[in-house]
Parts: structure tokens; C-alpha cells; sequence
């Protein structure tokens, strides 16, 4: 393939022509951590002289987040004697483990273990340029390079001959700042879902909570059986190939699993007409109940389907038909608490597989509002959390995309930024 004007083949790919390609061992010395002997001695751990970094403690660390700010656990003034001290701002790569290959930078001073590699005394490159670099090739480094069956590592000789493309330290200044400043949305995106969700869980221990803070049962709502407030049905078999065989919407027993929201606005899978008449047509307000799965705990996860259009259920659905004056989008987020999720586990039959039967759910006892209107207004409030969590979410994806594309530009030179 001819080469565009001003670009070069090398060893990592097609770069500017003033860019160069370096060694990481070329940049400073690289070490690994050291972890205190034997492992939980509490003569070493547990303490509160340092922070302690394992190389499990990041996995809890955002990809968006570049910085580790802070530790899950200390060691003592002797355990840091027995392990390596390094100082802020440190380029770290993960040399072992499930997040082997990724890069951060120490925020703060810390002793790491022996899963964790560093550069010190680096004299060249900026830390942030490099690491977002590092980070597009973390699967490569996993897969490729990383040497060992059960338990893949990257040792110094490894970590050292890792090749990067070099432009000037201003360029590399000057996109690692622009990729950081998109980290920083992606990082806020991410906060704002995880305090909705936080509103969400609230708002589901108030509101659907039957009892008051006293434990005694809210005024207007009353005790019942589901068998009392609608009535059960079961979906019938629609194949994974049926499932794509057409353009008219079906709801699979597995896609109950998948979904974020209780209220179905939305499908994975699409039947023929042919199908069609074989199958279970569904009514709008109708409750979807997932018949089958791998473990008790999730069996008979629901949601609503509150759409006015043509729809059908596969087979391991059982689906149940309220009766006037119940409210379903109140009805899909209720029947997933963990008071009537407990229930529903306790219903469940088998081992490899679990099923819940019709006969099963209608046995189950709830409290709910009495009226429609209370229902109803309970479920316009978590619709609208939903809704909102759901858009930030979108946001989110489209974002982490806009972040891939900036990484394939800017770190080869596509697009430059000087």
C-alpha cells in the first residue's frame, strides 16, 4: 500500500515522518515491586504507614481514570521495608493478573507488589502520552507477549522491549492533554450514572418498600397473591435463528436477563410472519417474566411491556396479564425487588438449568397500592430515573467511542495537533 505524503512504515505501524520509535527500556530503568514475605503476615500488612498497591486493587480503577489516586489496603513501617517504595507520578504497568498490560500513573506514594512494574529515573517522554499509548496495547500484551500458561507475565526484558511512537515531548504534551480532557467527560458521565443509580436504589427502599420506617404496613396498600391481580400465560419456543428471520418484534426469555430497564422500549430479536403464527401475541401492559436460567438468585427477572404494537414471547417466558386497575410499569419495577426476588428464588426448580413455573409466580404474595393512581405515579417516577440513567448511558457509549477514534488518530499521527 503506497504511503501518504509525510508518513513512514516502522515497527509500530505508520507514523510521521518526525516521529521516532523507542524502547521503554530506553526511557528509564524499569523495575518491578516487591510483595513482603509471607503474604497476610501482620507484621507487614494491614498497617497504616503506606499505601499498599496490588495489582488486583487495579481492576477497581476506571479505564477513564489514569491517576491512582488511592489503595485498598496499607502496610506497616516494616512491610514497606520489605517491598519498593515508589514516588508520585511514576508511570506503572501491570505485569500480571487479569489487568496485565494496563498503565497508570501514581498519583500518590506508594510500596507496590511484585505484579506491578514502574519506571524510575525516567529522563524521557511524557508519562501521560505513554500510557495512553500502553493502554491501546494492553490485549496485544496479553495475548502476544506475556509469557506463562496459567498465570501470564510480563517480565523487565519484556516491558523494556515494548516499542512506542515518539513525536516531540510537546506533541506527546499535547495529546495526552487532549485525550485526558476526554477521560475527564467520560469520568464524569460515569459519576453522574453511579449517583443516579444510588437516587434509584433510595428511591426503591422508600417507594416500593410496603412498610414505613416503624415496619408498619403503608395506608392503602394491601396484601395479595399475583395469581389475584392478573392472570399467567406461557410464551412459546422461537428459535435463535426464528429470531432473526424477520422484522417483527419477539421478546426472548434471556434478553430479561440483559436488559438495565423494568419497561421494555426496545428489541434484540425480530420474527417472520411465518413464525408469528406459531406464537405468543402480546398485549400492552403485559409483565414478561423470565421462566428459565442458570441460578436460583436471578430466576423470574421481569419487565413491562407497555408498547402499543404487535410483539410476541418465546418460549420460557411466562407472562402475566394484569387485571384492570393494575398499573405495569409499577408492576415491572416492583416484581424485581429483592422481597419478592426472594421469593421467586425460593420457587425455583433445578440445578444446570432453574425454571419457574406460571403456577409458581401466582403463588407469590406482594403488598401493593390499592389504587391505580398511586401505582401508577410510583412507576412514573422510576421511569423517568430509568429514562435518565439510560441517557447518560448512551452518552457514555458514544463518548468511549469518540475516546477509540481519538486514540487511532492521535496516537499514530493520523490527525496531528501541531
Amino acid at each position: 500500500m503506497e504511503l501518504k505524503p509525510g508518513y513512514k512504515q516502522t515497527e509500530v505501524g505508520v507514523i510521521p515522518e518526525d516521529w521516532d520509535v523507542k524502547r521503554i527500556g530506553d526511557l528509564g530503568t524499569i523495575v518491578r515491586g516487591g510483595s513482603p514475605r509471607p503474604a497476610g503476615d501482620s507484621r507487614y500488612f494491614n498497617g497504616k504507614f503506606i499505601p499498599w498497591l496490588t495489582v488486583g486493587s487495579l481492576t477497581n480503577i476506571p479505564k477513564s481514570q489514569l491517576y491512582v489516586e488511592s489503595t485498598n489496603s496499607m502496610l506497616t513501617e516494616a512491610g514497606m521495608r520489605h517491598s519498593r517504595v515508589l514516588e508520585p507520578d511514576t508511570l506503572i504497568i501491570s505485569n500480571s493478573g487479569a489487568t496485565l498490560g494496563v498503565a497508570k500513573i501514581l498519583g500518590i506514594k506508594c510500596c507496590a507488589n511484585d505484579g506491578v512494574a514502574a519506571i524510575i529515573d525516567q529522563k524521557k517522554g511524557d508519562k501521560v502520552f505513554l500510557a495512553q499509548y500502553i493502554n491501546t496495547k494492553t490485549k496485544e500484551l496479553h495475548d502476544n507477549v506475556a509469557t506463562g500458561n496459567g498465570q501470564p507475565n510480563l517480565n523487565r526484558g519484556l516491558i523494556s522491549n515494548i516499542l512506542v511512537p515518539f513525536p516531540s515531548e510537546n506533541e506527546q504534551k499535547l495529546i495526552g492533554q487532549a485525550l485526558s480532557d476526554m477521560d475527564a467527560l467520560i469520568q464524569s458521565l460515569e459519576q453522574q450514572i453511579i449517583k443516579k443509580q444510588q437516587i434509584k436504589q433510595g428511591a426503591t427502599h422508600s417507594l416500593l418498600n410496603p412498610y414505613d420506617k416503624d415496619g408498619k404496613r403503608k395506608s392503602g396498600w394491601i396484601k395479595t397473591m399475583l395469581g389475584r391481580i392478573g392472570t399467567f400465560s406461557k410464551g412459546s419456543g422461537v428459535t435463535k435463528e426464528q429470531a432473526l428471520s424477520g422484522n417483527i418484534p419477539c421478546i426472548r426469555y434471556g434478553e430479561l436477563y440483559t436488559r438495565h430497564n423494568n419497561v421494555i422500549t426496545s428489541f434484540q430479536s425480530y420474527i417472520s410472519e411465518s413464525v408469528s403464527v406459531s406464537a405468543v401475541k402480546l398485549k400492552q401492559g403485559d409483565i414478561l417474566f423470565a421462566g428459565s436460567g442458570e441460578t436460583k438468585e436471578d430466576i423470574g427477572k421481569c419487565a413491562a411491556f407497555v408498547m402499543n404494537l404487535d410483539a410476541y414471547a418465546g418460549g420460557d417466558i411466562v407472562i402475566m396479564r394484569p387485571n384492570i386497575g393494575q398499573d405495569p410499569t409499577f408492576l415491572g419495577y416492583f416484581l424485581n425487588t429483592e422481597p419478592v426476588r426472594r421469593q421467586k428464588s425460593s420457587k425455583g426448580q433445578g440445578d444446570a438449568v432453574v425454571h419457574i413455573s406460571a403456577n409458581a409466580l401466582s403463588a407469590i404474595e406482594v403488598t401493593i397500592p390499592d389504587t391505580q393512581q398511586e401505582q401508577a405515579e410510583i412507576g412514573r417516577v422510576f421511569n423517568a430515573m430509568s429514562t435518565e440513567i439510560a441517557e447518560l448511558q448512551t452518552k457514555l457509549v458514544k463518548h468511549q467511542k469518540l475516546k477509540q477514534g481519538m486514540m487511532q488518530n492521535l496516537l499514530t499521527g493520523t490527525v496531528r495537533l501541531v
